[in-house]
This record gives structure tokens, sequence and C-alpha cells, in this order.
């Protein structure tokens, strides 16, 4: 028996060092469990009253990545079920506390933190203004609390203040932040907090302090301040105005100034001082309260004049006397040449000094600058260019032609500089006319008036230059003017010019219509441009001819004053002569026919030249032509003539009554052999006019054996039979029928 405690004995000895030195993970075969863990490892919080929440233990299986829900076999136990109960996994809240969950499988265990607390059902805000707030309110006035009810019990308040979530729904109001307000001007703000899904709000409601701002100078209320250049700086005080429970109170110290334009005055706790003439608003700022007042600085002269006024020029080196005067009324001026401030811009180009009482500007190198002399808050300026040394004045025209009550711009003036390139001085060059009725001078324009020829002259502008004039202001540049009448319209030749190859033929008269009605001839003085190469413009001892020289067509055109006319040119093969078809024509009244030529030109070709011919008749009262048709208007004869290329050609033209039918004496004749009768052919025309045709009819019978008719209309019969005598003039026929027995 004592062998066997002792052997027992020893046996746990041994599985004690075997534990400690190897652990349980070690000696775990596949498939135990080495530990077991909750889902989350996370505190629980729960809320009185809330749905119980399932909780899941996983083990951790020797071998194995995966782990093993083992919620349903653990062994479950809460350390304080007055605070949480828990079967199964499921855990109910019961009150307010901490209670430790534990779970244990077999050998292992693990526990999670349970905190339950009673729902929080209510947010308020607790703050001492009653939503009424003055701007410059300080301290607890602008605490506000935030408490939630809940938690701990259901009727525990809590302070929330840091953990709630605050904001303003103007921020030009005020702002708030963990329950700090910070006021920013006069109006209504909503104050909100929000905690835990829970929110509260009221109405903030921001008010001035005082009515208003009042600014008052020697203790009266201002509304505007009229001060002088010169005047001493002057003092005004803001005052927040008296309610019927508050004092007036002087807050010039504490108040934001400011000045709309310092160029004019600025301001220093109250303290007003001009700097120049014009207008500034002067404004005090307190506690979101603004009250302004209009400083009016004047100066105490109206102008400031200079002599001599506007923008000046001068070439390196020369000096320019200037003079400043003050005028505060109409017959009083001051001359404050040597007291008035004056300024150069730019040193460089030009500086500015007085000595003696007055001012000189001179000039130093190429540039410009503005000069500027200020006096008891008045000024005036001007620009002065300084050019380089110049040579030789020259303008980019010396002649213009214009016409009456036409316009154009000056010429351009250059004048040479010392490396040779060339400088515009136009702007500094005065152009007069020797006669304003022909060319008046006005914005830099030439306006001509009547027709007439006048000499313009351009000279540098005056300038009271006193030291080192250059040389170039005794140059000027003229100009030649010629003032011409307007034409209205030019009148040429109505056909086309034909020009023949290898002659010459004058060019074409040219009549102007001027805009007041008259007509002249201007062939002598128009001016001709020949398009193409076909023909060219010559002179000769006869004047200006066109030569042709290859056949084809080019466009004349003729320039005179303000007008332009352009004449087609055809260059034409020299013609041997023309063939008329037909040469002479026999036509009815009213009848129409048109006449062909061709011409058979020098190189062995053919052309028509019909319409080319400028046909005329010799009676148009017979018969009339245009073009290339003839036109019969009365009985008559009459010769048409033409010609082309000095080649004429005549037709002649018989105009006679249409034949409208032809009548017979006799339509049937019984006739024994050998016996002789005569018919006669009677012509009716158109005009009512008969005439005996019989001898000239053309007579014909369908038997000769039976009977023959002559010339003359005679018909003998010859033997026994029926025969058809015909009878035709003018494409009319009438028939006689014979019968011999």
């Amino acid at each position: 028996m004592t062998v066997y405690r002792k052997m027992t004995k020893l046996l746990l000895i041994m599985v004690l060092i075997a534990t400690a030195a190897f652990p349980v993970s070690v000696l775990a075969a596949a498939g135990d469990i080495n530990s077991i863990e909750f889902e989350s490892s996370a505190k629980v919080e729960l809320i009185v009253g809330q749905t119980p929440k399932q909780l899941k233990v996983y083990a951790n299986v020797e071998g194995s990545s995966s782990k093993k829900d083992v919620t349903g076999a653990v062994v479950w136990e809460s350390s304080n079920t007055g605070v949480a109960k828990v079967v199964n996994g499921l855990l109910t809240p019961v009150d307010t506390g901490i209670a430790v969950i534990k779970a244990s499988y077999n050998n292992a265990l693990t526990t999670v933190e349970v905190s339950v607390t009673h729902s929080f059902k209510e947010l308020s805000l607790v703050h001492t203004s009653a939503g009424i707030f003055k701007l410059g309110d300080s301290g607890d006035k602008l605490l506000v609390k935030a408490n939630v009810t809940g938690g701990q019990s259901a009727t525990a308040i809590k302070d929330v203040t840091a953990d709630a979530e605050w904001s303003s729904s103007n921020s030009a109001v005020l702002s708030i932040t963990a329950g700090k307000i910070t006021l920013a001007g006069e109006g209504t703000s909503i104050i909100t907090a929000k905690y835990k899904g829970l929110t509260a709000n009221f109405k903030a409601v921001v008010q001035l302090p005082y009515s208003a701002i009042v600014l008052k100078k020697d203790n009266v209320e201002i509304k505007e301040l009229e001060l002088l250049m010169g005047d001493q700086p002057v003092a005004v005080s803001a005052m927040t105005k008296a309610g019927a429970d508050t004092a007036e109170n002087n807050i010039s110290a504490d108040a934001e100034w400011s000045s709309s334009n310092e160029n004019v005055a600025t301001v220093e706790d109250g303290q007003i001082k001009v700097t120049g003439a014009g207008k500034a608003v002067i404004t005090a700022s307190y506690l979101g309260v603004s009250k302004s007042v209009d400083v009016y600085v004047r100066a105490p002269y109206e102008a400031l004049l200079l002599t001599p006024a506007g923008d000046q020029a001068l070439f390196m080196g020369e000096g320019l006397k200037l003079k400043a005067e003050v005028r505060n009324a109409v017959n009083s001026t001051l001359d404050v040449s040597a007291s008035a401030v004056w300024s150069s811009d730019n040193q460089l180009a030009a500086t500015v000094a007085t000595a003696n009482g007055a001012a000189e500007v001179t000039a130093k190198a190429v540039g410009t600058s503005t000069v500027k002399a200020e006096y008891m808050g008045i000024s005036r300026s001007f620009k002065v260019t300084v050019h380089p040394t110049v040579t030789e004045l020259k303008a980019d025209k010396t002649e213009l032609k214009l016409f009456t009550a036409e316009s154009a711009a000056l010429p351009k003036v250059s004048g040479t500089k010392l490396d040779g390139t060339t400088l515009d001085l136009s702007e500094e060059v005065e152009w007069t006319s020797a006669n304003e009725d022909v060319v008046m001078i006005k914005d830099g324009k030439l306006t001509a008036g009547k027709p007439g020829t006048v000499k313009l002259t351009g000279k540098f502008k005056t300038a009271s230059v006193t030291a080192a004039q250059a040389g170039i202001r005794a140059a000027s540049v003229e100009l030649q003017v010629e003032v011409q009448d307007k034409v209205l319209i030019l009148l040429g030749p109505d056909d086309n010019f034909v020009v023949v190859t290898g002659e010459e033929q004058p060019l074409p008269q040219i009549n102007a219509v001027m805009e007041n009605g008259d007509e002249r001839n201007v062939s002598e003085t128009i001016e001709w441009e020949l398009s193409g190469a076909n023909a060219i413009i010559k002179t000769t001892a006869k004047g200006k001819v066109v030569k042709g020289l290859v056949k084809g067509s080019a466009a004349l055109k003729g320039t005179y004053a303000n007008k332009t006319i352009t004449i087609q040119v055809t260059i034409e093969q020299k013609v041997n002569k023309l063939v008329v078809e037909p040469a002479q024509l026999e036509m009815n009244i009213k009848g129409s026919k048109a006449i062909k030529v061709t011409a058979y030109y020098s190189n062995g070709k053919t052309g028509n030249v019909s319409s080319l011919m400028n046909w005329e008749s010799s009676n148009p009262e017979v018969a009339t032509v245009k073009g290339t048709s003839v036109k019969a208007v009365a009985e008559g004869n009459v010769v048409l003539s033409g010609s082309y290329q000095g080649i004429a050609a005549t037709v002649k033209i018989t105009v006679v009554p249409k034949l409208k039918k032809l009548t017979v004496s006799e339509t049937r004749l019984k006739l024994a052999p050998g016996s002789v009768q005569s018919v006669i052919v009677t012509a009716i025309y158109d005009t009512g006019k008969t005439a005996v045709v019989t001898g000239s009819a053309a007579w014909t019978s369908s038997k000769p054996g039976v009977a023959r008719v002559t010339s003359s209309g005679s018909i003998t019969a010859v033997s026994k039979g029926t025969s058809s005598i015909k009878g035709k003039f003018g494409g009319k026929i009438v028939t006689v029928n014979v019968t011999v027995k």
C-alpha cells in the first residue's frame, strides 16, 4: 500500500515536470483544442431593455488554420447576473453596471467585459442669458451647457458639453465651440447641440449694446467736414448714442478708424489729417456698428495754368521755359512758378528745375517724360517728348489729287537721324494752305473745296525753346494738291472695239459727265491700260493708237478722275474679201430674212461675220435692218450697205406684196380639134391689188397630144380626149380642164 502511494506520487511529479517542460499544444495530438476565444474581444455595451445579444465562441484546433464554432458546447457564466445574464451565449441586459462573461470548454477559458447602461432619453441646453446677448458680453454669459438624461440610471443627468457637436445657423452673428459662444454681429442665430442621436437647440438674439454711433467735432454732431489744403489736423470723437437708460460713451480709442481715400485725408484715433484735394469718407466702427462722415478738401485756388500749355516736343539739348500761375477769380492771377513743386517722372529724358523765379525743362536724352506742377492741392501736367538730332525733313508725298468734297490724310513727315535712319515727326508738324477755298486743313485732314491747285506748307509747331534751338526747326515741307470736279459717269462707244492684226486703230472717244451735269470730251486726258498680249497701246505722231498683234481679245480700261470705263477689244485676222448671201432679196411686206456674210481671211480661213457688218438701209420706210435680220416694211426697192475691216458690201432688196391667190378666166373648155382658146390669169395680193400675170405663169399640159398650151396662155385642141392645163405663178396654181370632141 505504501509502495503504491509512493509510485503514484512519483508519477504525478513526472507529469508536472513534463507539463512544465512541454506545453499542452506541443503534447496535444492533431484535432485537439488548443484555446477558445470570443468572436470579438471588444467590450460589449448594452442598454437596459435592449433585445438580447448572441455571443459566439470559436475554438482553435490543433493542426488546422480554421476555427471551430463551439458556442453551444461551452459552459457560460456571468460574474454579476444583476447586471447581465447569459444562457447558451444569449446575453440579456438587466441593470446598470459591469459584468464579466466567462466561457469555458474542456480546459480552455475566455472572458469578455459587458457594460450595461440606461438609454439617453433627452438632451437639454442650460444657459443664463435667456437667449439674449449683447455685443461686448463676456464670461459666463457666453457659456452653454449640454445635459443628457439617462446612462447610469433612467433619471441620471450627465454633462456632455465637451462631447457634444455644436453649430450656429448664422456665423455672421455668432459661432460656438464646446459650449463657448463668440459674438460676431447683430442678428439672430439658432444654436444647436447633438449627442448620441439626440438634438437640442435654442434661438439666440444678439443685440447692440447701444443704439448707434455719432461723430462729433467740438462736442457738436457732424455730418460732413469742409477743409482746405494746408489746414491743421482736425479731432473728431466717436460717441455711443445715449439711450433712455444709458449714458453717452466716448469710444474713440476703442473704435476702428478708416479713410476711403488716404490721398485726400488720413485718420488715426479720430485725428483727421489733410493730404490732398478731393473727397474722402472717414468711418469709425465699433462692435459691428459704423458711422461715417464725408470730408471735402478743397484747394484755395480754382486752377493752375501752365505756359506753354499742352504736350511739348524738344530736340536733344534744347530747353523750354515754363510758367505756372494760379487763378481764384476771373481777373486774379498769381505767378507761383518759383513756389510750385515741379517734377519729371523720367529725369533720364528730361529734367525740370527752378531758377530766378522761373522753371525750365531741359532735354537730356531721347525718350518721354511727364512734367508735373503742384501747388496747394491743384496740379497740372504735360508730356515732353525728346527727339534725337535730325538733319533733314521729308514728306512721304509731294503731290496729291483730290475731287471736290473729298478728304485725305495729311502726308507723313519724317526726319533723318545721324545714323541715317528716319524718325516719324508727323505729329510735330503743322500744315497751312495757301488757298483754303481750294483745300482746307481741319482735324488732321485735307478737305477739297472748289477745283484748282494749291500749295500746302508744313512747319514745326511753335515752341518756346530758350536754349540751343535745333537748326531743323527752320526746315519745312511742301505738298502740291490738285482738286478736280467729280465725274458721275464715263461714256464710250456702244459697240465692241475691233482691231485688225498688224493694223492700228485710234483709241475710242470718251465723254465724262460731271456731277454738275456738264459733259466734256476727255479722250486726250484719260489714262488707258490694255490687258493681255494680243494688242498694245502705242504713241504715234497722230496720238495714241491700239495695234493688233495676235488674234484674240483684250480689255481696254480707261481711268479719268474718280471713274473708270472698260471696253472689250477684239483682235481679228485681216479679211481679204466678204461674200454676202444672198446678194439680192425679194421679200413680202412684213417678212424677215437673215443675211449671212462670210469673211475670207488672209491666212486662208473663213469666218461668219454677219453680226459685225453694221448694216444700214438706204430707205428704212421700205426695209429696216437690225444685226443680221432684214424686215420688209413697204413695197419698193432698197439697198443695204455694210462694211467690215473697211471692206464694203451691199444687198439689193425688192419688197413686193404677198400673193394671196390666182384666178383664171376659164376653168373648163370644150373644143373641137384644131380650135384655139386663150385664158387670162389674174393675181390677187394681200394689199388688195390685182394684176394679170398670164404671161408670167408657167404653163403645162397633162396630155399635149390632146391639148397643148403656149406661154401666153393660148390653148390649142389637137385630138379627141381630155387634158389638164395648169398655170403656176408665185407658188400658186390654176387649172383649166379641156375636153376635145
